[in-house]
């Protein structure tokens, strides 16, 4: 009779704490727990799928039911509770599945039946698996039974979702976060895995389905199993990128040779490849996004971070000579942007054309950082050339102060004056004279358009202040007692050269903004 087949994820699945991958933290809590009776009545696993919740529960609820328990903490596996629980005919160790059986009846018949003695073991344990499923309501009726349980009953939660647990049901579990596997774990155990089912598998076909389990131990050993039924031969890593419809590597690679070249029609041709061999677009670029991302961590970190086999990191590590790191993060940039609107494309051969060249064109690219660079050491050589300091160390010209207009003292200020010494300024020592900050008004717009487009021959002109003539009949100042310019004769430009001092140029501007404002402010 045949032996029925059993997948790899459940033949390989760990029987003792020591055979599980990883989570060195709470595989030791939960053995000093036991080997010290410290033990909590629920227990909340949460992680990512595959990393082995439920694995840990089940192992937990084993040992902890165990009659003839190693001092080390782990379970026998050969006595009549661990063989129950092994094939899953226990009747101390209760499984639900929380999607399936979550509403608030199926936690009633929870409480109504978890005051039962174990039948055979120490505790009767309830294993809730995705507990994250159970209503309001369920976990509302389940909080009083947490609080204060039987002293014989435990409970073990495992969820991928914890945030959607309820506070009150977190408050009264110790809480477990399992993380994910790392490469080289995952590695190792189907290193294992093939070994004892006398199989041949190349190194890099292991490290990529490693690296696409994406930390998950079941789901790298599905793949695993996939991939054996391929082929009856050595294992390859051209056979998994075949059964998986991966991309070749080789396309990666060839379009880092064309950044090099700076070849825009590979953007073309890769895509045409692409089309010819009925590979997903939007999976393709899903993998780009990774080829550029090994590309910058061999930049920064070097080829002995990828944790790649030796022939494939030299490639990696070839491959980013090509690109400086500027350049590599420029790249990934841009592909992550791109990735959020590809999938709303009317044309994504079209749309996934133009990223490739975008890519390409980032040969040329200067970064801005490197303009600005370049910039400032122009502006200090032309500073250099002219004899002058840079505009940066330039100090403020000086201007020319404006002369000072003194008003005629009108007739009835001198007779009063006259009548009343006392009133008369005393001579004293002048003491230094603090000038008040003069608030310019902004021009014109006319006269900031006659400014830039004066002439370049344009000459200011000085003036000179006339005494008016005062008025008999005037008490205060006005415009016919204000001081009148009039131009002074110029002399020949033999005789005098013309100035070239910007504050004549500035006055003069600032006499006809007052003047077309009609106010002196």
């Amino acid at each position: 009779m045949t032996q029925k087949y059993q997948v790899l994820a459940r033949k390989y699945r760990p029987q003792r704490f020591s055979d599980v991958v990883g989570q060195e933290a709470t595989l030791q809590t939960l053995k000093n727990a036991l080997r010290r009776g410290h033990l909590a009545h629920a227990y909340l696993f949460s992680g990512s799928r595959g990393i082995g919740k439920t694995t840990l529960a089940r192992l937990f609820a084993k040992a902890l039911n165990c009659t003839a328990i190693e001092a080390d903490g782990e379970p026998c596996n050969q006595c009549p509770s661990c063989l129950d629980i092994l094939s899953g005919q226990s009747l101390d160790v209760i499984e639900i599945d929380g999607a399936s059986n979550r509403g608030i009846d199926d936690i009633r018949q929870i409480n109504e039946t978890v005051g039962f003695a174990p039948s055979h073991g120490k505790y009767k344990i309830y294993i809730i698996d995705e507990v994250h499923m159970l209503t309001k309501e369920a976990f509302n009726a389940l909080l009083k039974t947490l609080e204060e349980p039987p002293e014989q009953a435990k409970f073990f939660f495992a969820t991928t979702e914890p945030h959607k647990v309820l506070p009150t049901i977190l408050s009264r579990c110790q809480r477990f976060d399992l993380g994910r596997l790392l490469p080289s774990q995952i590695v190792a155990k189907l290193e294992a895995i093939a070994k004892d089912l006398n199989r041949a598998v190349e190194m890099e076909a292991i490290h990529l389905l490693a690296h696409h389990a994406d930390g998950s131990l079941r789901d790298a050993e599905s793949l695993f199993d996939q991939i054996l039924c391929f082929s009856d031969a050595a294992i390859t890593a051209a056979d998994v990128r075949a059964a998986l419809g991966l991309v070749p590597q080789d396309l990666f690679f060839s379009l880092d040779r064309a950044f090099g070249e700076h070849r825009l029609a590979a953007a073309f041709e890769l895509v045409d490849e692409l089309f010819r061999s009925g590979k997903d677009l939007s999976h393709f670029l899903e993998e780009l996004i990774e080829h550029y991302r090994h590309i910058a961590v061999v930049k920064t970190r070097g080829k002995e971070a990828l944790g790649f086999t030796s022939a494939l990191a030299s490639l990696y590590s070839t491959a980013a000579t090509l690109y400086s790191q500027p350049q590599s993060l420029a790249i990934l940039d841009l592909l992550l942007k791109a990735e959020t609107q590809f999938s709303r494309s009317a044309n994504p051969r079209t749309s996934l054309e133009l990223l490739l060249l975008q890519v390409l064109r980032i040969k040329h690219r200067v970064p801005i950082e490197v303009l600005i660079r370049r910039l400032s050491e122009l502006e200090e050589k032309l500073a250099e050339t002219r004899g002058q300091e840079p505009p940066s160390l330039k100090q403020e010209e000086s201007i020319e102060p404006e002369p000072v207009i003194e008003v005629p003292v009108l007739p009835e200020v001198q007779e009063t004056l006259a009548k009343a010494p006392e009133l008369r300024p005393q001579e004293t020592t002048p003491s230094p004279v603090v000038e008040p900050e003069i608030k310019q008004e902004p021009l014109l717009p006319k006269v900031q358009k006659s400014a830039i487009e004066a002439p370049p021959e344009l000459k200011a002109v000085p003036f000179t202040l006339a005494q008016p003539t005062p008025s008999p009949n005037s008490q205060n100042l006005t415009a016919s007692s204000m001081p009148i310019l009039k131009p002074t004769p110029q002399k020949s430009e033999s005789s005098q050269p013309p100035s070239k001092h910007p504050s004549h140029y500035a006055t003069l501007m600032r006499f006809a903004a007052v003047e077309l404002e009609g106010t002196v402010k």
